[in-house]
């Protein structure tokens, strides 16, 4: 399948691949589509993440909970963060928009003295092409949370500590630029409810969905657990 949306395989293997601090304290280690051929090194972590996915703890569906608040997950978008990128000086939206984007041009600004201030992306979500300038429409690109953080609060980051709820909030492991309708429309769904339109990405999402989940130990619903696997299997050429 390769990275039809514009992620290079090698780049997504190495974000997979990481062990980030927030596992480390979640108690979990990160361990390392759909279409007429698949990467080997994409069916590979597909695999893995169908061995983690049978590790977690599965609920007959979310929870209905009334509680979620943005705020119990830290300043949005902070630096102040025992994350890879944690402590940087620059906020978290910026690492994401470098890490992602090409065609970079920097500029300096409150929250990062090397901010982002123009560049290019296909949105992994739809596979768009987006040129991005921070004076002009910023806001369509937006940095999703790959396991929403209302679902994570729902199955179980309700009971964490704010720091480990920061964590994840600002893990580069759960987060991707993508285009803004994508994100407003992903809102707080779990894989049951939408996976990106772009079906090149599932093998990916869904395993970095997975990896994140276990490695911050979260349930997952029985729904979303039966379509990532079903995901994971086609991915990783596994009857």
């Amino acid at each position: 399948m390769g990275a039809r949306a514009g992620w290079p395989v090698r780049w997504w293997v190495m974000l997979v691949g990481g062990v980030l601090t927030s596992v480390i304290v979640a108690g979990g280690v990160l361990t390392a589509g759909r279409g007429l051929s698949i990467d080997p090194a994409v069916s590979s972590h597909a695999r893995a993440a169908l061995v983690r996915l049978a590790e977690l703890t599965v609920t007959d569906g979310r929870p209905s909970r009334s509680d979620y608040r943005r705020a119990a997950f830290g300043a949005a978008w902070t630096d102040a963060a025992t994350v890879l990128g944690g402590g940087n000086g620059c906020d978290t939206r910026n690492d994401v928009l470098a890490r992602d984007l090409t065609d970079l041009r920097r500029s300096m600004v409150d929250s990062c003295p090397n901010a982002v201030a123009g560049g290019e992306f296909r949105s992994p979500y739809t596979g768009d092409f987006i040129v991005f300038r921070r004076d002009r429409r910023a806001g369509d690109v937006q940095i999703d949370h790959i396991v929403p953080l209302a679902y994570a609060w729902d199955m179980g980051a309700w009971s964490w500590p704010v720091t480990m709820r920061t964590n994840l909030a600002n893990d580069p492991a759960n987060l991707v630029a993508v285009d803004a309708a994508s994100n407003l429309t992903k809102s707080d769904q779990a894989p049951a409810q939408w996976l990106p339109p772009n079906r090149g990405f599932h093998c990916q999402y869904v395993t970095q969905f997975v990896m994140v989940m276990a490695g911050y130990r979260l349930t997952v619903d029985r729904p979303s657990h039966d379509v990532m696997a079903a995901v994971l299997r086609s991915c990783a050429a596994v009857e």
